[in-house]
Parts: structure tokens; sequence; C-alpha cells
């Protein structure tokens, strides 16, 4: 629990990860051979580095965000939003920023601020928010004063941290994907030595994903797995505003859930379902038609083609300050990576 709150409190804006990947390299180190970085910030957590047949672990740590981009003469700040969604659509919802508290990462440190609204007697129903026409207060005097304390390209997060709810459920900004590099590293914990000495096990946290599926592209090219699963966050249907019928049934607290589609391997879909059954992991199961628009997208077109999985985690809120995910889920994924490391053969054929 103090891994993912640590997780969960560190900022980590795409293009700005190196303090979580930090967090994630310190808790994983105890239970690998060995870490790699590379130039772009994908770290690299490996067992069994000189094993012939790779297995790679995915799950990305970068959170959406903001970065400020100009200063007006009275002091406020100026935002973008980081992220792409893709289809021109924003990473946030704008209509939640307003009254959010925020810091700001600046090389001294973080600052403080709030993103201010016109009072609500002012406002009047149907009102829409724009991101540029949002501001952050830091209680500036003015622009000079502004200026000093924080520098254009800074980001930003929300000033909110990991509250833990009934039911063993959590809240919090982030939960995508840093949920999902808990899972990883605390498979490495749970497999120990149990894994077979001829699979190299990569646990990847990967960069970038929110603004293209970046860090999965450069960290594949350079592991070159023969086998790579990742796991990232799905929206849970059990929530105000979301169809099962058009989403499918994702229950908060059933455990994770299996992805079947074209952009995973039908034969490694099976190993999972089995490594789970054999444990009694709970696990659900859905289906996506399309490319999915995680790390396995492009992982899966590497090189000369990769065999794939996908494990979700359902999320509620998702891109919002109040995430809310299971720790159970958390939990039941790591066992279900643990289980499968410890079931692999490097000799099972996954061709279709």
């Amino acid at each position: 629990m103090q891994f993912l709150e640590k997780l969960i409190d560190t900022p980590s804006p795409s293009g700005f990860e190196q303090p979580v990947q930090a967090v994630f390299e310190e808790y994983v180190s105890p239970f690998v051979d060995e870490i790699r970085r590379d130039v772009h910030g994908n770290v690299m957590a490996i067992k069994n580095p000189d094993a012939s047949f790779r297995l790679m672990l995915c799950a990305h740590c970068d959170e959406v965000g903001m970065m400020v981009i100009s200063y007006d003469e009275d002091g406020f700040l100026h935002l973008m939003m980081i992220g792409d969604v893709g289809g021109g659509r924003p990473p946030m919802d704008p209509n939640m920023l307003p009254g959010q508290r925020v810091n700001i990462h600046t090389r001294k440190g973080p600052i403080p601020g709030v993103i201010g609204r016109k009072p609500g007697h002012m406002s009047r129903e149907g009102d829409t928010v724009k991101v540029e026409e949002l501001t952050i207060d830091i209680g500036a005097k003015d622009k000079k004063d502004a200026k000093r304390a924080v520098e254009v390209g800074d980001p930003v997060t929300f000033a909110v941290g990991l509250q833990e709810l009934r039911n063993n459920n959590a809240a919090g900004r982030a939960f995508d994907d840093k949920a999902g590099v808990y899972a990883i590293a605390e498979a490495m914990r749970l497999v120990g030595d149990a894994c077979s000495k001829d699979v190299a096990v990569y646990a990847v946290s990967t960069v970038q994903e929110e603004i293209g599926i970046r860090g999965a592209v450069t960290s594949a090219y350079t592991v070159e797995p023969h086998v790579a699963i990742a796991v990232d966050q799905i929206w849970a249907t059990d929530c105000v505003g979301m169809s099962k019928h058009k989403f499918g049934e994702v229950l908060l607290g059933r455990g994770p859930v299996i992805f079947r589609g074209p952009n995973m391997n039908s034969a490694l879909f099976g190993l999972l379902m089995k490594a789970a059954r054999k444990r009694k992991i709970p696990y659900q199961v859905s289906g996506w038609p399309i490319a999915t628009g995680t790390d396995i997208n492009p992982i899966q077109l590497s090189r000369g083609g990769v065999v794939t999985g996908l494990l979700m985690m359902p999320n509620r809120y998702s891109h919002t300050p109040v995430e809310v995910n299971s720790l159970d889920d958390m939990d039941s994924t790591a066992k279900l990576f643990a289980a499968f490391m410890k079931d692999l053969d490097p000799k099972t054929d996954f061709t279709p």
C-alpha cells in the first residue's frame, strides 16, 4: 500500500515521468537481476537477462495533466492540457477543471495554485468551459512576480492523493495507469525465483502513452519480446453514465479484465484464463474489435510481430482527479502476472 501511495502522490505528466520512475525502480530493484533505463525514459526491471526467450510486461507511468503556457499582466497563468485521446478530443473534460487545486512542478519544487472561474452568481445554465479561458491563480502580485516563481513549460497536476474508500476501493488521480505499474512491480516480487530460468522477464514502466503510445514503441524495439502483455485501465460500467450494452459488463472488484480481439493473440488469451482458473484468481472477459489504443497496439507490430495480450483494470471516472479503482483488482492482476510467469513454457506455439 505504501508503494502504491507513493506512486499516486508522485507527479508524472507525459514527458515529466522521471520522479515516478525513480519510485518504481526503488521498489522493484530487490526482486530483479538488472535495471535498465533508456534515453526515452522507459525503465526496465529484468529477471534472467541472459535467457533467449523474452517476456515483456508493461504499464505506462505517465498521467494526463496540464502545462503553463503564458502569463497575463495580473500574474495569472494560462494553461494547456497534456495528453491526447485522438479524434480532436481533449484528454480531460474542461468542465471539471474550474475550482480544482493544483501543483505546478517547477525546478525549485511544487508551487500550489487553484484554477479559477467567475463566481457562480454570474454563471448561466448551459455555460461551457474553454481551456484557453481558464487561468491558474498562485497568488502572484503581477506578471513579474509570477515569472519569478513559475516558468513556461512547467507541468501541472491536481493536488490530490490516494483516498481509501469502502470495500477496499480507493480514489485518486492517475490510477491510469500507475495501478498497472504497481501490478507489474508487485508481480516481480510475488514470482520470486519461481519463473523458468529459460525466460527473461522484462517489467517495463513505459513513458508518454498519453501523448501517442510512444514509450511502448521504443522499449519494444529494444527488448525484442517474443511475448508481451500490457496492463492498463478500462472504463468500469457499473457507475453513472456508462452503458454495459455499449462497452460490456466491466465491474469494479471482480478482477482484471482479459481482453479478446485482433490486438490480442488467442493462444495467449487462453493461457491467461488457464492461469487464473488454476489459482482461482477472479477475472473478467471483454471484447475489443479494433486496435486497443494501449501499449500493446504498437508492440504487436514491432519488428517481425509480437505475441500480445492485454489485461485491464476497471476504472471509474477516468481522467479525473477522483478515479476509483479496487485495491483487490490490483492485487489480483499482480497475482495473475506472477502465475503466468510461473507457467510460461518458452516452447509454446503461439501461431494462430
